[in-house]
């Protein structure tokens, strides 16, 4: 059932939103276990179908503070509940995966929802997968051109001929189950460097722009950069979309504050393993602006800073990442239901 959500046709920008599955705490201050945690993400895929939106990602880490690490498992459960919406990873990390086994699992969830799966393929900008699976940091970059590379051929649903450093060769097999329609819909997702622009271009998939902090306007060189490659390759442009943190609520006072210890707790945690300075409320202030990269707002606010967002970039899609580190659940839902019902609708009217 589908309430006052825009529909693809009303709308020059598709609106979706995506999550890591990051752990909660629970009533007693302590972080809730993993499965709760699995099950909510479960039931925040079931409402953004419900409020009519586009696409519901789920990205992969494989640590304590995210809960997801096999997203198309957790998609398929998703599939399951859901009628209409999209169902993606955000992302997966194909540099420590094998291509053939991410190939089988999504089509297979393609098959499980009816046509509705994509994959967005990254290099991750967390390691943790790659001593995990035994892999060695030296090769971040070989691992990424060659799965990606081998996953291009094994899309293609025929005889594969491969041969490259980081695995076995694959001498005229198939990977199965093939899709019913067409090819696996495949993303590329970027943070920024112009390779990966290019590299995605090359192989003519559509590419996600994760912009997580700065300006959103400061993308447009790489969109260019991205167009003009498909030119170069003879590849035919589809879409772009991009990415951003953010949270919804009735006013703008609300979302902020709804938002800001959550933000400022993950911020600083992963910033102290990556040698950041602390964050603070100015910081904060300066990514909420109608400038920054936090969509953090009333319904109107947020739809406004999507709404300049499509202007600036030209991009089809934006996809809200709407959990927070420790961001409790209920508010998350109020996000969800927030964007499709109001936020939708007035981005729909800003942009006609």
């Amino acid at each position: 059932m589908h309430m006052h959500g825009t529909s693809e046709t009303e709308s020059p920008v598709l609106l979706g939103v995506n999550t890591f599955g990051d752990v909660g705490l629970g009533p007693d201050g302590e972080p809730k276990p993993h499965a709760q945690v699995i099950r909510e993400v479960v039931e925040e895929g079931k409402l953004a179908d419900d409020v009519g939106l586009h696409a519901f990602g789920v990205g992969e880490h494989h640590r304590k503070d995210f809960a997801v690490s096999t997203p198309e498992v957790l998609l398929a459960a998703v599939a399951a509940q859901t009628s209409a919406i999209r169902l993606a990873s955000a992302v997966t990390v194909l540099s420590s995966d094998d291509p053939v086994r991410v190939f089988q699992r999504f089509s297979t969830l393609d098959a499980v929802s009816n046509g509705r799966a994509e994959v967005i393929l990254g290099r991750g900008s967390f390691i943790e997968s790659f001593p995990l699976f035994g892999l060695d940091l030296e090769d971040y970059e070989i691992l990424f051109e060659e799965k990606l590379e081998l996953f291009d051929r094994v899309r293609s649903q025929k005889p594969v001929n491969w041969e490259g450093r980081t695995r076995g060769p694959i001498r005229g097999l198939t990977a199965y189950p093939h899709l019913e329609d067409g090819l696996l819909d495949t993303w590329i997702g970027v943070g920024g460097t112009p390779q990966s622009v290019v590299r995605a271009a090359h192989y003519g998939y559509p590419v996600s722009f994760a912009i997580i902090g700065g300006e959103p306007a400061r993308f447009a060189p790489f969109i260019d950069l991205y167009k003009r490659s498909l030119e170069k390759f003879g590849k035919p442009y589809t879409q772009l979309a991009t990415h951003s943190p953010g949270h919804v609520a009735e006013t703008d006072e609300q979302a902020r504050e709804e938002l800001f210890p959550h933000w400022l707790a993950m911020r600083n945690r992963i910033g102290a393993e990556r040698g950041w300075g602390p964050g603070s409320r100015t910081e904060f202030n300066a990514q909420a602006s109608r400038a920054g990269a936090l969509y953090v707002g009333s319904p109107e606010t947020v739809a406004r800073k999507i709404a300049d967002t499509h202007k600036v970039l030209g991009t089809e899609r934006f996809d809200l990442k709407y959990s927070s580190g420790t961001l409790p659940h209920g508010a998350m839902m109020q996000s969800i239901e927030l964007l499709g019902t109001k936020v939708a609708p007035l981005v729909a009217d800003m942009l006609a």
